[in-house]
């Protein structure tokens, strides 16, 4: 479905419903999976994956259009899904340590997560990363996007985001031969 259209729909009132409709058909399981890397377990994701549309509809308006809705979408998804993460830990009395394990023994109690041991350390080893380094090496590796790309999602220089990601890679390869 081409943006163009989806946004079209989306700007007038009578066609808003429905280009609502085709924009969480196009981007509701990218959102979700997108979030789901960075919080670990389901029903946050799910609430968050809800919050982000229940956003983009409420400020469709003020969609510009200097970047794709894509981009757009996703700089939602990445900026509720990091203030949701700052609230936990905000709210929670847990250690970085603490967090990192929790997510962790979610990570292994999870159903959906399987795989052979590598797949698992690799989890262990991501959920490890600092937030923003967490990000960064999740949509370049598993969302496969250009640098370009997650620097206009992140607001973040091209440089910074190949450092961030170079960073992110030399802990996972640390952490995967350690353990």
């Amino acid at each position: 479905m081409e943006e163009e259209f989806i946004i079209n729909k989306l700007r007038n009132e009578e066609t808003r419903h429905y280009g609502f409709n085709l924009l969480m058909k196009a981007y509701q399981e990218r959102v979700y999976w997108h979030v789901r890397k960075m919080v670990i377990d389901h029903e946050d994701a799910d609430d968050i994956t809800q919050e982000v549309f229940v956003k983009i509809w409420s400020k469709i308006d003020q969609f510009r259009g200097d970047s794709s809705l894509f981009t757009w979408v996703y700089r939602i998804a990445t900026n509720q899904c990091l203030n949701f993460l700052k609230k936990k830990k905000r709210r929670s009395f847990f250690s970085l340590n603490d967090h990192t394990q929790e997510l962790e023994n979610k990570l292994e109690a999870n159903p959906l997560i399987s795989g052979d041991e590598i797949q698992i350390k690799l989890q262990k080893a991501i959920i490890k990363l600092p937030e923003k380094q967490r990000l960064v090496f999740n949509m370049k590796y598993y969302d496969e996007l250009k640098f370009d790309e997650i620097a206009e999602i992140t607001k973040t220089s091209v440089g910074a985001l190949k450092a961030s990601y170079h960073h992110a890679v030399k802990k996972i390869e640390e952490f995967v031969s350690e353990h």
